[in-house]
């Protein structure tokens, strides 16, 4: 489901130099150690919502290289009503540091009827991004890159842990906001884009969240395309609560079934 998510580099040839290791980094106060988040995956099939799998994302502290760091992890699993229309088994893993500027990042991934592996490592020497990039295709062959820049680039796991932390209450409806994201490929020009707030009902109808709207744009042969909106929980753990995803083969709709170990009080949910 996260597979639609790419790398932008249109904004980046604009910005100015930085300490990278540093401006790479935010201050966290969205989550903690011992999260874990959990996710029910519906189809639009025929006019009719069909439960087609299942996703989880934890994240704990761990150590890479000798420092500390966050590791996260998520793996998604569709289920044998998917598998007839597309074969979906994704497992997503990365390392930041404790201000979550990005080291290392994997995504192993069978879709549809290929397997293939991206990974990146990140450092940063005179202050810039330096990427060394791997992917193994579906064919088993073996591509190595590297690539600098003098701004921040991220993954589409350490973005998401980023975007957490930022803050909502700066933002004005039509704002968008640049998403440099890379996989072990290309560089895209997208971004997210702020509409606004709203009540959402959940898939069991128990329960009802505050949430911020995002939807993630990209641009490609000169026209913007909405990739997938956002429902963000409008509170300090900025939980995606619903995904609505806009899929070449249909829409599909990701809801949150579960949370445990949280940072702060999930004062986003409407009490019945």
């Amino acid at each position: 489901m996260m597979k639609t998510i790419k790398i932008l580099s249109f904004y980046l040839l604009t910005l100015l130099p930085f300490n990278a290791n540093a401006q790479c980094g935010i201050e966290n106060f969205a989550f903690k150690s011992g999260e874990f988040l959990s996710y029910d995956l519906y189809f639009n099939w025929k006019f009719v919502w069909v439960k087609v799998g299942t996703a989880s994302m934890s994240t704990v502290k761990s150590n890479y290289k000798g420092q500390k760091a966050f590791r996260s992890s998520l793996i998604t699993r569709g289920n044998d009503k998917l598998d007839n229309v597309f074969i979906m088994r994704d497992t997503l893993l990365c390392y930041t540091n404790q201000e979550l500027a990005p080291l290392y990042f994997r995504k192993g991934a069978r879709e549809g009827d290929r397997y293939y592996v991206d990974e990146l490592w990140y450092t940063y020497p005179n202050n810039n991004c330096h990427l060394k990039m791997h992917r193994i295709d579906a064919d088993g062959e073996q591509r190595w890159k590297e690539a600098e820049y003098k701004s921040c680039i991220y993954d589409m796991m350490s973005i998401f842990l980023r975007a957490r932390n930022f803050d909502a209450a700066t933002l004005k409806i039509g704002e968008n906001i640049p998403m440099p994201i890379s996989d072990a490929k290309s560089l895209s020009n997208s971004w997210l884009k702020y509409t606004g707030k709203t009540t959402l009902k959940m898939k069991n109808g128990n329960s009802k969240y505050r949430c911020l709207v995002f939807s993630f744009i990209e641009r490609e042969n000169g026209q913007n395309h909405e990739l997938i909106r956002f429902y963000i929980s409008d509170d300090k753990n900025h939980l995606p609560v619903r995904l609505d995803l806009f899929l070449s083969f249909g829409s599909a709709k990701c809801y949150l079934t579960g949370f445990k170990g949280l940072r702060n009080p999930m004062e986003s949910k409407v009490d019945e």
